[in-house]
């Protein structure tokens, strides 16, 4: 196998899957009870990286707040009508210490996990939270000079930002963790990036756990650029990211960052050192934009989105079979993941879950499979094992009018694949309510296909196992035709016809 441009990631929501485990075994389950089975299944789909969500030591001051908040309640309450308080484990982002935890096994638990991944070809990537610490996090009395400090005049005037600590002999007035956009999280202190000896502090966490894991994913990691983290909080701060990253990077050449980012900083962040970065406007245009939208989003410099994460759902966001009817869905899937980037399917996703679940909640609810969407993501699958669309290379096409008068052709997508000794894929998607039709000219792809002009091809659709013989000059010349019902995509194979 090549190196691979275009690794596909599952995110396993690591403590539900280890009550599940428990359920099975009746016995707590750690790190130790993934199996060599598990991960050979995982591999065998295809996959490349595991992200293992939330293995980070939490504290029972953060719990505490999980298991009071009241609007946090009514979501776990949703999710689970059977709640109990066990159920609650506390924010795997409100971070006491970066060890694993100890009910999960502990760091040598997870360096024998690492291991038998390393036997089945899988790369391990953790979180890494720079913004904020949990409640129980030791500086809060070692170092509170770590953290932003407020006065009684914030705690009084915003109680959702500000909190107050109280020792022996002291009281300190600390800010929770937030954005600029949202109250603070109140399971979380803020950490202060102005001062110098923060930075070197996170430095060294971060130095820490890259020798625990292959990659990792960045919370919210447009939060400590300067100017955010100046109009956050009014302090000016050094940039973080770039010396990070090539600290690590001198230790662990190959070692990935991803980064969680919205409000347009992709590039900005990607300029800055990091492999990845999420692509939440292409999510948005999916879930609620217009082909044109789409289609616009992907006329974005190669370069750029070769760097993308693309998605339909993590933890943050709701289950993909939730907000997409089957058909949009598979057409939305087939836009996400037969796009250039990372792509990254959560926990569930495959199986077609329906109930998103809190990142407090160590339990999950049961529920079936649903078996058409988990049909499909077998074939997807199957198709994204190729190398063509691990290395490969990525091009939008043009959809042209069908006939005269016929503008049905704005709401189709269509782009290529194209590898040396590989069989190209052409991609299409009629992205509306009503059936579609266009001609998708070929000849930009004359250089990379031999004979493209002369002989028979077949296209044969992965999707639905259809076929059709086009003749090179007509697809040169004329283009193919394509004529798709509402939703529909089609994903074809071109082969040359035997002589």
């Amino acid at each position: 196998m090549k190196s691979i441009r275009y690794p596909l990631l599952l995110q396993l929501n690591t403590r539900v899957w280890l009550t599940a485990r428990a359920h099975q075994l009746g016995r707590p389950a750690t790190l130790d009870d993934i199996t060599g089975e598990d991960l050979q299944q995982i591999a065998e789909m295809g996959f490349d990286w595991i992200w293992l969500l939330s293995v980070w030591q939490t504290g029972p001051e953060s719990q505490r707040v999980s298991k009071t908040n009241p609007e946090w309640l009514r979501e776990f309450h949703e999710i689970l009508p059977d709640l109990n308080g066990s159920d609650i484990g506390g924010s795997g982002f409100a971070i006491s210490h970066y060890a694993v935890h100890r009910d999960l096994g502990g760091d040598e638990a997870l360096r024998q996990l690492r291991d038998r991944m390393r036997d089945h070809g899988l790369k391990l990537m953790l979180d890494f939270v720079p913004n904020h610490m949990g409640l129980d996090h030791p500086w809060i009395e070692e170092r509170p000079e770590y953290f932003i400090q407020g006065s009684p005049t914030n705690l009084a005037n915003s109680p959702e930002n500000f909190f107050e600590r109280r020792n022996d002999e002291t009281c300190v007035i600390f800010a929770h963790g937030r954005d600029p956009y949202f109250p603070g999280w109140p399971d979380t202190v803020q950490l202060d990036y102005s001062n110098p000896n923060l930075h070197a502090a996170m430095l060294q966490e971060l130095v820490k756990i890259s020798h625990q894991c292959d990659g990792l994913r960045c919370d919210m990691a447009m939060l400590i650029l300067p100017d955010v983290f100046s109009s956050t909080w009014n302090r000016t701060i050094e940039p973080f990211w770039p010396a990070a990253i090539e600290v690590i990077r001198t230790r662990w050449p190959s070692f990935l960052f991803m980064a969680e980012v919205y409000w347009d900083r992709e590039s900005e962040l990607q300029q800055q050192g990091f492999d990845f970065t999420y692509d939440k406007r292409l999510y948005d245009r999916l879930l609620h934009g217009s082909p044109q939208s789409i289609r616009s989003h992907f006329r974005a410099n190669v370069d750029f989105q070769n760097h993308m994460v693309r998605f339909l759902e993590n933890h943050d966001e709701p289950r993909a079979a939730t907000v997409f009817p089957f058909e949009k869905h598979k057409s939305a899937a087939a836009m996400a993941y037969l796009s250039p980037g990372m792509r990254l399917l959560h926990q569930g996703q495959v199986e077609g879950r329906r109930v998103k679940i809190s990142p407090h909640l160590i339990r999950g609810p049961d529920e079936t499979t649903s078996e058409p969407i988990h049909n499909f993501y077998n074939i997807l699958l199957g198709i994204l094992e190729q190398d063509l669309l691990r290395v490969g290379n990525w091009s939008l096409l043009e959809c042209r009018e069908a006939w005269v008068g016929n503008s049905s052709e704005e709401s189709m997508i269509a782009f290529a694949w194209t590898y040396p000794n590989e069989p190209p894929l052409v991609v299409v998607t009629n992205w509306s309510s009503h059936a579609s039709q266009c001609h998708i000219p070929l000849s930009v792809l004359e250089s990379q296909i031999p004979g493209l002009a002369t002989g028979l091809w077949q296209f044969h659709d992965r999707l639905d196992n259809r076929s059709f013989e086009w003749h090179g000059k007509d697809l040169v010349h004329k283009g193919l035709f394509v004529d798709l019902l509402p939703w529909q995509t089609s994903v074809f194979r071109i082969e040359r016809e035997p002589a």
